[in-house]
């Protein structure tokens, strides 16, 4: 029996991932599950899995929560704030963590996670964007188990070499025989719009992806494909490679998930339906298999598979991404806080979809050489970013 805490439980990778173990009680339980303000959904939750801990981010949740919870007769204890989130995913009874709150929010009960050497299921990629040096460094110095749940990274990881997944200090590509990692993604729901009517794109025509079922946030990132922008940098941290060494290509049927290019010239791709479902039944199997309530792909009915290069007109937001990833930890760090602060207010109605990408290329060039040594100066860059971004929202027409 493996205990598995939830961070971001009332999520959409969060109920996924209750989805699974729900097939699994006898090789699973839970252990904990937090939300930030959700109390009816993470009530329901409780309920149905009876963990031992609950904790909500917004004390007033937690505590209209813990009085619910009592007068249903459940006895999970519940805590409050960000400081019950660091402790329950660092708790010594804890096996595995499912990181999944979106967000630079995630990044510090990740890392709480990785200091105690968990299994630490990562699908919680600002994490990697905002600190990947550090945090990579640290998943080796305290022996955790680091195993990525976006599907991209996932398919990329069940591509590689055994001796490669079960490495401690990640080798070189190189030293793998392996030429490129190719990221794949759908192009979000605006692949064949017109490129002068984006300025006028409404938040309902934003989030409504084609293939994928996501919270808001990700799926905006989807549409700017700023999430694989933010893909781009978690590959080059999780799989010790340079930006040269990733190329990202357009695939509008979401079937492909990712594939690994070899120095021989064989290519190996992982497949699957586009549901969140598999690369975490992998995760949580790994490194056995394990059933998912995922329905197999019927390759009768695939009429066929499309590919194409992004086009940095449509999608500025990915290129931008990949510059901070060549100029460094301060530049994505900066890139990622004026990001979540544009989409936010994109989101609110603040400002038209296309100021996402006017707002994240000041930030990034005011920021661009900013250096960052600690997790302090991360933090610290975190706050300033957010404060320049809020301050540029003010100025756009």
């Amino acid at each position: 029996m493996r205990h598995v805490v939830i961070l971001g439980s009332t999520g959409s990778i969060g109920c996924s991932t209750l989805s699974v173990l729900a097939m699994h009680p006898q090789q699973f339980s839970v252990l904990a599950l937090t939300a930030a303000t959700q109390t009816s959904k993470l009530l329901a939750q409780c309920l149905e899995f009876r963990p031992r801990f609950a904790a909500m981010l917004c004390p007033k949740a937690a505590a209209e929560l813990k009085t619910a919870l009592k007068q249903q007769g459940c006895a999970t204890e519940v805590m409050a704030g960000p400081d019950a989130l660091n402790a329950l995913a660092a708790h010594p009874d804890a096996d595995v963590v499912m990181a999944a709150i979106v967000g630079a929010a995630g990044l510090l009960p990740t890392l709480a996670a990785v200091e105690q050497g968990k299994t630490v299921l990562l699908a919680n990629k600002e994490a990697l964007v905002m600190s990947g040096e550090l945090f990579m460094d640290k998943v080796e110095r305290h022996g955790a188990t680091l195993l990525p749940i976006d599907s991209e990274h996932n398919a990329i990881f069940q591509c590689l070499p055994a001796a490669f997944q079960h490495a401690q200090k990640r080798p070189a590509l190189a030293e793998m025989g392996i030429a490129k990692l190719l990221l794949t993604g759908s192009g979000g729901p605006f692949l064949n719009r017109a490129l002068d009517s984006l300025a006028s794109v409404t938040v309902a025509e934003a989030v409504a992806h084609p293939n994928w079922i996501m919270g808001q946030k990700i799926s905006v990132d989807s549409a700017t494909m700023m999430n694989k922008g933010l893909e781009f940098i978690e590959a080059r941290w999780l799989f010790n490679c340079a930006p040269a060494d990733i190329d990202v290509v357009i695939h509008p049927q979401s079937i492909i998930h990712s594939m690994v290019q070899y120095s021989d010239g064989s290519v190996l791709a992982q497949l699957g339906q586009p549901d969140m479902r598999t690369p975490i039944a992998h995760a949580l199997a790994f490194p056995q298999r394990m059933s998912s309530p995922v329905q197999p792909l019927d390759f009768s009915q695939l009429a066929n598979f499309s590919f194409s290069k992004p086009d940095p007109e449509r999608y500025p937001n990915l290129y931008l991404a990949i510059a901070a990833c060549a100029a460094g930890q301060g530049a994505t760090t900066a890139l990622n806080a004026a990001n979540e602060v544009a989409v936010g207010a994109f989101i609110d109605g603040q400002i038209r979809f296309t100021d996402i990408c006017r707002v994240n290329e000041k930030c990034l060039a005011h920021f661009l050489n900013y250096a960052t040594r600690s997790l302090d100066d991360i933090v610290a860059l975190d706050f300033e970013a957010r404060a320049y971004a809020q301050q540029l929202l003010r100025t756009l027409n």
